[in-house]
């Protein structure tokens, strides 16, 4: 392996590493928008009252949580086909990646919405509000603002998670990359790059996140 800084190497792969950096932010918004609805869905699950419903959503949690993302990878690429339920490498890892980061947020949106006073259910209930009208208007307009930085940090921790696609034949930052070193063996700049590419994106979004939480604390 070359230890040789190659400017005109990086120069040569820094267009295809970043059209692979587009694939990873793709794929990050749409397992998180995967990971918000069902996230809210399993935490409104959990905390019905019919058992036949709260224990079956408490048990997904549990299991998913407690397995690792690269087995439900493999699992869903490799054995749901031998079953019949087939998708496309990247498809399936949106929705695998996105399941899992949505029982952590499932918990997050629990909190908040415990968090909303009873007054409030109360008042709802006196006004004989219909169901849908007390979350979309009372409920989670509240909620909300408290659960945005937890939520934003398993955005930023789910975007980390994303070369774990890799296994599974999707070719995102770090796939790509992997692909460019084993063809040239020149890994220092190939690496270098991909790592400066996670903290350019990530440490801004951190501080984004960090920037939101005080402004919602201090409103």
């Amino acid at each position: 392996m070359s230890i040789d800084w190659d400017w005109a190497y990086v120069f040569e792969i820094l267009p295809e590493l970043l059209r692979a950096t587009l694939i990873t932010i793709r794929i990050s918004l749409l397992g998180f928008a995967v990971a918000l609805v069902a996230g809210l869905l399993i935490a409104m699950a959990r905390m019905n009252r019919n058992w036949v419903i709260s224990q079956p959503a408490l048990f997904f949690v549990e299991f998913v949580r407690l397995t690792p993302l690269l087995v439900q990878l493999f699992f869903a690429f490799y054995v749901l086909p031998v079953l019949g339920v087939s998708l496309p490498a990247e498809p399936t890892g949106v929705v695998v990646i996105g399941l899992h980061y949505a029982t952590y947020a499932s918990e997050v949106f629990r909190s908040g919405i415990r968090a909303v006073a009873t007054g409030q259910w109360e008042a709802s209930i006196a006004l004989s509000l219909p169901t849908f009208a007390v979350w979309r208007r009372v409920i989670l307009p509240q909620a909300i603002r408290p659960m945005i930085p937890a939520l934003g940090n398993y955005l930023i921790q789910m975007f980390k998670d994303v070369p774990l696609l890799s296994t599974i034949t999707v070719y995102e930052l770090l796939g790509t990359a992997n692909l460019i070193a084993g063809s040239s063996f020149r890994y220092l700049e190939t690496l270098t790059l991909v790592g400066l590419i996670f903290l350019l994106l990530s440490y801004p979004s951190s501080l984004l996140i960090r920037y939101l939480e005080i402004r919602l604390e201090k409103s």
